[in-house]
């Protein structure tokens, strides 16, 4: 499916993955105790600007700050837009 979104100059469009919902030894976690995902899937990527070239590509996937970047809902779908400063590593 393809958005009609496009973003602007440095910035990253993100689809952040499901948090855990169990640990690596079996436990399962409670809604009230997960912690906010910190992975995501490049879903659109800007052009970049003339001091700045874009490293990341959409169907990337790469970890960010906790609180980095915008939440936004797009066709009943959760995003982050953020400057691709704030991505920490490509996974």
């Amino acid at each position: 499916m393809a958005l009609n979104i496009k973003p602007l100059s440095d910035r990253v469009l993100i689809e952040p993955l499901p948090a855990e919902t169990k640990t690596a030894s079996g436990i399962f976690i409670p809604d009230t105790a997960k912690e906010k995902p910190q992975r995501g899937i490049v879903v659109a990527v800007g052009n970049g600007n003339k001091d700045h070239d874009m490293t990341v590509n959409v169907g990337d996937t790469v970890l960010y700050g906790k609180y980095a970047g915008t939440e936004l809902k797009l066709e009943g779908k959760d995003y982050l837009i953020m400057r691709e400063d704030d991505i920490l590593a490509i996974v």
